[in-house]
C-alpha cells in the first residue's frame, strides 16, 4: 500500500523534531519546509582529495520521497557500533546510512535519540564539532 501524503508529513515531521533537539550544537544547513532538513557539524573542516574547506562536515538528512521519508545519517557509516543502540531502527536501515520509513511507527523515538547522541560524541570525536 502506497504511503499517504499525510503519512509522509506526520514521519517527516517526527523525524524532524527529533533532529532540531540537537541544534544547537550542531548547524541546519538546508531547510525546505516539509520537503528536506539538513544537519552538519559546527566546524569547518578539510573534505574530499582535495582536502577542501567545507563549513561543517554532514550529519544528517531527511528528504520525502515518493514512497517513503528518508533518514539519511552519516555518523553511522563512521562507526557501526552505532546500530546496537537502535534494533528496531536498523530494520528500516538501506544500504550504509540511509532509513526509509514508510509508516510513522516504525520510528522508536527513544532509539532515534540514542542514535543522535551516540552521532555526536562520534563527531566531537573526530574533530568535526567544537
Amino acid at each position: 500500500m502506497p504511503i499517504t501524503e499525510e503519512s509522509r508529513k506526520l514521519i517527516f515531521n517526527k523525524l524532524k523534531r527529533n533532529l532540531e533537539k540537537h541544534t544547537p550544537p550542531l548547524i541546519v544547513s538546508s531547510d525546505s519546509p516539509d520537503i528536506s532538513y539538513e544537519i552538519m557539524g559546527n566546524k569547518p573542516v578539510p573534505y574530499g582529495y582535495d582536502k577542501k574547506m567545507v563549513p561543517g562536515m554532514f550529519f544528517a538528512q531527511i528528504a520525502q520521497r515518493k514512497e517513503s521519508v528518508t533518514l539519511h545519517f552519516f555518523p553511522i557509516y563512521m562507526d557501526v557500533k552505532m546500530k546496537e543502540v537502535a534494533p528496531s531502527l536498523m530494520k528500516c536501515l538501506k544500504g550504509k546510512t540511509c532509513f526509509h520509513f514508510n509508516k510513522e511507527e516504525q520510528i522508536n523515538e527513544t532509539e532515534l535519540s540514542l542514535l543522535l547522541e551516540k552521532g555526536i560524541v562520534a563527531w566531537e570525536k573526530l574533530g568535526y564539532m567544537k
